[in-house]
C-alpha cells in the first residue's frame, strides 16, 4: 500500500479507501466483515460509510451498512488501527426515509450522528461529512448550474461551521468533510471559517473517473491551493470501468443490471469512451478496472481513492491497482480519449 497525507489533518492515509454502500443490499454481514478485514491486511486505514446506505436509498436497508461495520468493531476491537469516515445525508427526495426536514441544522447533526455512532458502536468518528448540499445543485443528471433558487435555502454555512466546532469539542468528530459541492461552496465555507476562526472543512467527496473528469475543474485547483483531500467515489463509474459489461461477463446482479435507474454511465458517449479505453489498456497490456483505478490513485488532488467491490476476488483486483503507476504514454493516450469524449457522463 502507498499513503499520502490527508489534506490538512496530518493523517498519513492509504492511498486506497474502502468503500462500504453495498453492505446491506449487495454484501451479507459476513462478507461485510470479510471485506472489512482483507482491506486491513493490504493496508487500507480508510473505511469510508454513510448513515444513507446501504445503495439503492429505501427505508428497510437504510443504516444496515453502518451497522455491519459496527458489529465488525465490536468483534475485532481494533479501532484504532483506521480513519472512520461517515456521512449525514443532506435534503434529498430519495433520502425523505430517512427523517423528517433533513439538514445540517444542530438538531438534525446530532441525532443523525447519535444513530450513525450508535449503529457503528463507536463513540467518534474520525471524518464528518456533508451528504449533499442543503441548496439544489448537483444532482445526478444535470450538469452545471444555469439557475438559482433562493427559496427555501438560505446561506447556513455560518451555522453548519460552528455545529462542527461544538461536535469537534465534544470528541465525537474530529474532522469534518464535504461531498457533492461545488467550487463556490467550497470557497465559501472556507472564507467563512476563516474569518470566524472556525474549522475548515477538510475534504470533498465527489465522483471522478475516467467517465466523469469535471471535478479537475474548478474543485481541483481548490484543493491544491487549500489543501482539501479530494476524497473521490466511483472512481469505475459503477462498474462501467471494469470492462465487464463491454466483455460480457457481468451477472444478472452486476449493479448497472440489478438496479436499472442508474444511467448516468448508459449513454452513448459514455459506452463509446469505454471502449475507447479499453483499447488503450490493451495497446499498452494493461487491465483497465486497474488502469481506471490507478489513474484516479495518482492524481495529486487525490487524498484517497474510494472503491467498492461485492466479492474478494473483485476487491482484491482494485487494492492490486495500487502497485500500477502510469507511464506518460499511457496518460496521453487517456488524455486523447478524453478529448474525443469529454466527460461524457452526467
Amino acid at each position: 500500500m502507498r499513503y499520502t497525507t490527508f489534506g490538512t489533518t496530518g493523517w498519513e492515509v492509504s492511498r486506497i479507501c474502502l468503500g462500504t454502500m453495498t453492505f446491506g443490499q449487495q454484501n451479507t454481514e459476513a462478507e461485510a466483515h470479510e471485506q472489512l478485514d482483507y482491506a486491513l491486511e493490504r493496508g487500507i486505514n480508510i473505511i469510508d460509510t454513510a448513515e444513507l446506505y446501504s445503495v439503492p436509498a429505501r427505508a428497510e436497508t437504510q443504516g444496515s451498512t453502518e451497522r455491519y461495520i459496527g458489529s465488525w468493531i465490536k468483534a475485532r476491537g481494533n479501532r484504532d488501527r483506521y480513519y472512520l469516515a461517515t456521512k449525514i445525508a443532506g435534503p434529498l427526495p430519495f433520502a425523505s426515509h430517512i427523517r423528517p426536514n433533513l439538514g445540517f441544522g444542530r438538531a438534525q447533526l446530532d441525532e443523525a450522528l447519535g444513530k450513525s455512532l450508535e449503529r457503528l458502536q463507536t463513540d467518534y468518528v474520525d471524518l464528518y461529512q456533508l451528504h449533499w448540499p442543503a441548496r439544489k445543485v448537483n444532482f445526478f443528471g444535470t450538469r452545471g448550474v444555469s439557475s438559482i433558487k433562493h427559496d427555501p435555502w438560505e446561506d447556513d454555512f455560518l451555522e453548519i461551521l460552528e455545529n462542527m466546532q461544538e461536535l469537534i469539542k465534544q470528541g465525537v468528530i474530529r474532522h469534518w468533510g464535504l461531498s457533492n459541492e461545488t467550487p463556490w461552496g467550497v470557497m465559501r465555507i472556507l472564507h467563512l471559517a476563516e474569518v470566524h476562526g472556525l474549522p475548515k472543512p477538510v475534504s470533498i467527496q465527489n465522483p471522478y473517473n475516467l467517465l466523469s473528469r469535471s471535478f479537475e475543474v474548478g474543485l481541483a485547483e481548490v484543493c491544491l491551493r487549500e489543501n482539501i483531500a479530494g476524497f473521490h467515489y466511483s472512481p469505475l463509474a459503477m462498474g462501467r470501468l471494469s470492462g465487464k459489461y463491454l466483455r460480457g461477463t457481468d451477472r444478472p446482479d452486476a449493479r448497472l443490471n440489478q438496479f436499472k435507474q442508474y444511467t448516468r454511465y448508459n449513454n452513448d458517449n459514455a459506452l463509446a469512451a469505454t471502449a475507447a479505453y479499453a483499447e488503450v489498456a490493451e495497446k499498452h497490456g494493461l487491465n483497465l478496472t486497474q488502469m481506471s483505478l490507478a489513474f484516479v490513485n495518482d492524481r495529486d488532488f487525490t487524498g484517497s481513492n474510494i472503491i467498492g467491490a461485492t466479492s474478494l476476488e473483485q476487491l482484491k483486483e482494485n487494492i492490486d491497482s495500487i502497485d500500477l503507476q502510469l507511464s506518460a504514454e499511457v496518460i496521453k493516450d487517456i488524455n486523447a480519449v478524453q478529448a474525443r469524449y469529454p466527460n461524457p457522463s452526467v
